[in-house]
Formats: structure tokens, C-alpha cells, sequence
């Protein structure tokens, strides 16, 4: 991250993030409780490694984190995870090979610590315990949408039809009404998940078995069309390496730091940030 781009974040977070001066001490900048933030998230060092890199406490290292990752979710968490334009996006997935296509959708295990109650719950198949971040993507690989918080073990099905999104997809509500004729079947704007999600008038999915030739070639453009959120993940942990070892947060502030993360690894210019700057 550059520093004007350092710069544009430590503006827009500093209406949640300014403290004011005591007589026991003075409060940390804004830019020094960002700086903290950033490098504890992306760097996978301990708190004794980040605290002893900025030349403060263990407990303030922490207690940054969280005031960030909390300023993120407040202020930019709607302005950059957000559909945008989708006629930008049906485009780019159709160039791909897939029309009428509004996004890509699939979860990711994010490692945590075994919890102090229910640790059997968050165990997911892999056998190590996690915390699920669900997200749609656009054409770039850019989140649209995200949920996070079921732990491990829940299928991916499962999270999905809890979530808001799914409401509204199955109203018709979070995509234009806008239809194309394939074959003589009218077809809405449609996502794209992996052979766990549900088949649904608005979700696709790859065939399963014994497939003829027609169906091989629809499974291979909905799975070149499907990489984005596979790259999106991998870019996702990739900048923020914290997201890949067991986090020793509570349950209550895993997910908030792991929405912050993915609210802000946008690239812009080869820098992590969100598209709320521009």
C-alpha cells in the first residue's frame, strides 16, 4: 500500500477512529492505530512481534485491530462490498462464456482457534476447526456481497439460505428484472455456484454423472465463469495472511476482522483497498 492510498483510508476511517489526549497519556494517531491495524492483519507476526515493531503495548496492538476492523465495517462495508453496475457485470461474465450472469458465489474456511463451547460445531470437513465467510463476486473478482460468522461445520448450502441474499434473490429483488430466451425458456439474471448449492431459477450449477457433450461444455463455461470467486479468495488471503493461521480472537470479533479484510483487498493500482476511493 502506497502512501497516498495509506493516507485516503487513515481520512475516511478518522471520523470513527479520533481520540482525545488525556492527562495520563497521549492518544495514538489515527494514522498509527491504521499502520498497526494493517500490518497485524497482513503480516502473520504475533501481538509481542507487531507491539515491538511500533513500540507499544501488547494490549494496544489489539485493541487497534479491533477499533479499525470496527471503523471499516461502520463506515465502508456498504460503500465497497456492494452490487454496483450490473449491466457492467452481466457483460464482462458473458464475454467470459456465460450470459445473463450476475455473479459467482462459494465459501471459504477461514482458521480459528478450537472455541471454549460448541468446538465440535466448527470442525469443518477438512477436520480442522474454521469460521465460514460466504461471497458473491462480480466479473473482476470483486466482492458484492459477503456473510460470515457460521462455523465449520455447516454445509455451504445451509449458510446460503440463511442469508439475506438469498431472500432477496428468491423475491427477485437484488437483480434487475431483466430476462433473455435460451431455447423457449425465459431466464433471469442468474449466480453461479458449485455442485453444493441448491438449483434454482436464479442459481446455477454444474451437471452431475453421465454427461453428453452439451452439458460438458455448459459445466466448462460455468466453471471458467466460477473461477473469480476461487481467484477472489485466494487474493482475499494472500493480502491479509492473518486469515491464514488460527486467529485467537472471541467468536464475537472473528467475523468483524475478516469482513474488514474483505472490505478492503480491492486492488486499486496494484494497492489493497476498497473502490470507495475511487
Amino acid at each position: 500500500m502506497c502512501k497516498g492510498t495509506f493516507m485516503e483510508l487513515c481520512d475516511l476511517l478518522s471520523p470513527a477512529l479520533k481520540c482525545q489526549n488525556t492527562r495520563m497519556r497521549a492518544a495514538l494517531t489515527v494514522e498509527k492505530r491504521v499502520a498497526i491495524a494493517l500490518w497485524k492483519l497482513a503480516m502473520p507476526d504475533s501481538y509481542r512481534s507487531v507491539r515491538n515493531q511500533f513500540g507499544v503495548g501488547k494490549s494496544t496492538v489489539g485493541a487497534a485491530v479491533m477499533q479499525v476492523a470496527k471503523a471499516i465495517i461502520e463506515l465502508l462495508l456498504r460503500k465497497v462490498v456492494t452490487l454496483g453496475n450490473v449491466q457492467a457485470i452481466v457483460d464482462g461474465f458473458a464475454a467470459m462464456g456465460f450470459p445473463n450472469c450476475g455473479g459467482a458465489i462459494d465459501g471459504t474456511h477461514i482458521p480459528i482457534l478450537a472455541p471454549e463451547h460448541q468446538g465440535t460445531q466448527y470442525i469443518n470437513c477438512k477436520g480442522y476447526f474454521s469460521m465460514v465467510l460466504q461471497a458473491l463476486v462480480d466479473h473482476k473478482g470483486h466482492f458484492t456481497n459477503i456473510n460470515v460468522g457460521w462455523p465449520g461445520r455447516v454445509h455451504d448450502a445451509r449458510v446460503f439460505r440463511n442469508t439475506t441474499l438469498f431472500k432477496r434473490l428468491q423475491q427477485g429483488t437484488y437483480f434487475p428484472d431483466q430476462k433473455i430466451i435460451v431455447g423457449d425458456v425465459e431466464m433471469p439474471i442468474v449466480i453461479l455456484g458449485d455442485p453444493a448449492y441448491p438449483l434454482m431459477p436464479w442459481l446455477m450449477k454444474p451437471y452431475t454423472g453421465s454427461l453428453d457433450k452439451s452439458q460438458e461444455l455448459f459445466n466448462y463455461r460455468l466453471s471458467k465463469c466460477r473461477m473469480v470467486v476461487e481467484c477472489a479468495f485466494g487474493h482475499l488471503k494472500g493480502c491479509w495472511r492473518t486469515l491464514l493461521t488460527r486467529s485467537d480472537l472471541s467468536q464475537t470479533n472473528i467475523p468483524i476482522v475478516i469482513a474488514a479484510c474483505a472490505t478492503i483487498c480491492e486492488s486499486k493500482g496494484g494497492d489493497v483497498y476498497g473502490r470507495v476511493g475511487g
